[in-house]
Order: C-alpha cells, then structure tokens, then sequence
C-alpha cells in the first residue's frame, strides 16, 4: 500500500512539473494581454507567498529567519521572479507563449556558460556537443521571419534573453548563499518579497492597476490557476521529487514544458507553429539533453535548501 501511494504521489508530482509549469506560459499569456504585466506578476507572487506563509503556520513550520537570510531571499526573489520571471511576462505580449517557452528551455545553456566564465568550470566534451546544437537551435529558433516580422517581438527576444541571464545567475547565487533551510519558507520570503519589487516596479512604470472584481473572467481563472498551481502545487511537487526521484528523472521537464506550452498554445490561442520551430526545438533540447547528461544542473541547487 506504501509503495502504491508512492508511486501515485510520483505520478502526479511528474503531471504538475509537466503540464501545468508547462500551461502557466499559457495562463500569463491570457492575462497579460488584458493586465499589466508587472502588476499581473506582484498579485501573483505576493498572493502566493502569503498563502505559503499561512500554510507554514498551518502546518507548524517556524517562520523565523536571519536578517542574512532575509536579504539573500530578496535577492533571489529579484533574480528568479522579479525580473527572471516578471520581464518574461511583459515579453509575452510581444512573442507567443510557445516560442518563449523554447527560448526558456536553453536555460541549462546560459547556466553553463555563465559557470564557465565566472568560476572558471571547465565544460566537459559532451556538454560542449550540447553547447554547440543549443546555439544553433536557438538560432533556428529566433531567425524565422513570421517572427522577426512581428512588431517589437525582437525586444521580446532581447529582455527573455536578459531573463535567463538573470535566472542563471540567481542560480549560482542560491548555491552558496544562507537561506532558509526550509525550502517552504525560503520559497514563500522569495515570492513574497519578489511581489513587493514587481509592485514597486509597477508603480515605476506608471502601470494601471485595477481590481481583480474588474477582470474578467478568463482572467480570474487564470490568476487563481497562476497562484495555487503554478505557483505552489507545482513548486511543492518539484521539491517532492527533487527528494524522491533522481534529479535526471526530474530534468526531464526541461524538454517537456516547451512541448506543452507549444500545443496549448496552438490549441487555445492559435499560436503558429512552424516547421522550423519544430525542427528548432528538436535541435535545441537534444542539446539541451547533452548538457544535462550525467550531472545535477546548477538550477536545481537552491531548491534543496
């Protein structure tokens, strides 16, 4: 019976990093089209960690933390979520959910890069294979002319492309900072933190804001889909699995997200896909396998805290 609900839980952690990380690409999509994207993203984080927050009491996990562990929290949230997922929102308005899906998925890439350039790690021989196809892949990706022709979508490229960066970079700081042990609690100081900056990134920006009772109700659903799946079933269920399975098992939804983002984008909003983006996706996530083969990805490190 143990094992039965264990392999059950497995199975439905896998479908939540699976399908519903991949759909929330699809879910900013719908809601940035009619929000403000750093508005969108602050009730999004914020909302989320104080729901993290009131479960942690629920469930007696201690809230405390260091006045160390709080700023590096800050700093995470800035570089994972305020703009490592917040810019990616505002870019949405400018590429198609699926495509930035496929830019995203290179992440290992610039991780690697980055750890090559600012520790001085050298990249082995099949990582370098993998290097090499994501670069080309990328470049199938970006050079399609339905999508250069598109109006600003080459910002959108740019700032997905400043994201990774910052999400990389976000990903070598967790490694070696103090955070809370509690990966519950250093995930709902992140996101709640995070939604603060974006709001203050809002009002910087002179966004719009309006009240949720205004949104509609595709909207609505969106948000609340964002916030308790995207934002902590997924999240819990990545952690779960970082515990219970191999962290390669868990890689896996590196290469799956795109794929689903890509069909329910085509399916819902009737998102083009191109052979070339197929081809381009092929190309970049056999890469992509190539730098993960036989080693943890570095972006994984600040979830096992």
């Amino acid at each position: 019976m143990g094992r039965s609900s264990n392999s059950a839980l497995v199975i439905l952690a896998f479908f939540a990093i699976y399908v519903i990380w991949g759909s929330t690409y699809l879910l900013n999509k719908i809601a940035v089209l009619e929000l403000e994207p750093f508005m969108l993203a602050s009730c999004r984080f914020t909302t989320a960690g104080l729901l993290i927050f009131i479960l942690a009491k629920f469930m007696k996990i201690p809230l405390a933390i260091s006045k160390k562990q709080l700023l590096n929290t800050i700093l995470a949230g800035v570089f994972f979520l305020s703009f490592g997922n917040g810019v990616v929102v505002w870019a949405l308005r400018y590429v198609d959910s699926g495509f930035a899906a496929l830019e995203i998925s290179a992440q290992p890439l610039i991780i690697l890069l980055l750890m090559r350039i600012l520790q001085g790690k050298k990249i082995q021989p099949m990582s370098v294979i993998g290097v090499i196809l994501g670069i080309i892949g990328i470049y199938l990706l970006v050079s399609q002319k339905q999508i250069i022709a598109q109006e600003e979508s080459i910002t959108g490229m740019i700032m997905i492309f400043f994201c990774m960066l910052s999400w990389a970079y976000g990903s070598l700081f967790v490694a070696r900072a103090d955070l809370p042990t509690n990966y519950f609690v250093n995930t709902g100081y992140q996101m709640f933190t995070a939604g603060l900056t974006l709001a203050l990134m809002s009002l910087a920006f002179g966004e719009e804001w309006s009240s949720p009772l205004d949104w509609s109700g595709k909207v609505q659903w969106s948000m609340i889909l964002l916030v308790v799946f995207g934002s902590i079933v997924a999240f819990t269920s990545f952690n779960y699995l970082l515990k219970a399975v191999s962290p390669e098992k868990v890689a896996t939804s590196t290469y799956v997200n795109p794929i689903v983002a890509l069909l329910l984008g085509w399916y819902f909003l009737d998102e083009q896909i191109t052979v070339q983006s197929i081809f381009a996706a092929t190309v970049l996530l056999t890469g992509v396998y190539f730098i993960n083969t036989k080693k943890t990805l570095a972006i994984f490190e600040r979830f096992k805290r």
